[in-house]
């Protein structure tokens, strides 16, 4: 019986150990690369692993060299060192095995990388624009073409300050993804409004600068469907971890389902340029953009951050002429984080305008006209 309980322990134990060996290993691998879904992101990978390979190997020959020739010729053997200065024959194998050595390295990384660079004849052209801190996309040829939206964080505030549970993909989800067919060539345009961002997907080995001023291009070929998550590789300010990736790549029927119902969105979503809108409409639909384009900044109660963004809240702008504020969100302000807010359409703007004209503290009773603001974009 003792055996038994002895046996059964032994075999318990043994089994929980290789159970956290077999952990140990499952976690340790995460620390490689992904191999992505796409060729060009396979053949990072691949790369990735031959020059680790090249390095374990140096690594090994050269300390094992060194470290033989420090306990074989160590001063208590009575070994002394050996004066010399000139050996053409040492001199050139130093020489010729690491050149023989990068030249092999730099074959399959110029391979890789015309790889990468390669974005000549894509099937779908899109535009990807960097704010701080959510992402434009224009889908500018290809099906689809005339799409355009944002994208932003959709992980709520109360998960991010710990008041309700992490989601799923906490921090790496958005409210509206860019959509993709599979096995089409993405020809990416990158840009930014602000200040430099970065365009990161790891598995589909896209890694692109959004410079302001500039356009970069870059382009991917997803072999598989899936959701593909990445992040802002460029530090772009303080909510710079706030700027998730996310590419969902579908089937091509589901595509041209998602192509569909975009443009049905969108013209239902066309506003009346003749439309004279209520301070109430104006009021709900300006929480919305707020929330979605200045929340980060000037916070939700419109408070600001104190040093870095000002308080909307009591502001003697926003308190003020409502033609200031409009030319201040139009144009921006040079030399602060106040960006040109242009891109927003003329209701877009009115309705947010009017939002903070009266709320918190702001009382106005004013509400700003989408007619108000075409008028001052001339």
């Amino acid at each position: 019986m003792t055996r038994t309980v002895a046996r059964g322990i032994g075999c318990g134990v043994g089994a929980a150990a290789l159970s956290a060996f077999a952990g140990a290993a499952a976690a340790a691998y995460q620390w490689n690369l992904a191999p992505g879904a796409t060729r060009v992101s396979q053949s990072v990978y691949d790369l990735h692993n031959i020059m680790m390979w090249i390095i374990l190997v140096i690594f090994v020959g050269v300390f094992g060299v060194v470290s033989y020739t420090v306990y074989a010729h160590r001063k208590s053997k009575g070994h002394r060192a050996a004066q010399f200065h000139e050996n053409t024959t040492v001199e050139m194998i130093w020489t010729v095995i690491p050149f023989i050595i990068l030249m092999l390295m730099a074959w399959p990384a110029t391979k890789t990388l015309l790889t990468l660079r390669d974005s000549s004849n894509p099937d779908i052209t899109v535009k990807v624009t960097g704010y701080q801190w959510k992402w434009g996309y224009d889908y500018l040829k290809g099906e689809g073409e005339g799409i355009s939206f944002m994208s932003a964080l959709s992980t709520t505030r109360d998960q991010i300050y710990g008041k309700a549970p992490k989601g799923e993909n906490y921090m790496l989800e958005v409210d509206n993804r860019l959509v993709v067919p599979v096995g089409k060539k993405i020809r990416v345009l990158t840009t930014a409004n602000d200040v430099i961002h970065s365009w990161f997907v790891p598995e589909l080995g896209v890694k692109q600068d959004a410079n302001p001023g500039f356009v970069r291009d870059t382009s991917f070929r997803a072999e598989r469907e899936g959701v593909y998550r990445g992040q802002c590789a460029e530090l772009c300010g303080k909510d710079h971890g706030f700027m998730p990736v996310v590419v969902e790549v579908v089937s091509a029927e589901k595509y041209v389902a998602w192509v569909a119902d975009q443009r049905a969105k969108m013209a239902a979503a066309a506003d009346d340029p003749n439309k004279k809108w209520e301070l109430a409409e104006l009021k709900a639909r300006g929480e919305k953009v707020y929330t979605q384009n200045c929340a980060a900044c000037h916070q939700s109660n419109g408070q600001g951050v104190k040093g870095a963004f000002p308080a909307l809240d009591g502001s003697k702008v926003v308190n003020g002429p409502r033609q200031g504020q409009i030319a201040l969100v139009l144009s921006g302000r040079a030399g602060t984080a106040m960006a040109s807010f242009s891109r927003l359409s003329d209701t877009e703007l009115a309705a947010v305008i009017t939002y903070t004209r009266n709320s918190w503290g702001n009382k106005t009773g004013e509400a700003v006209q989408p007619a108000e603001i075409k008028a001052q974009r001339k």
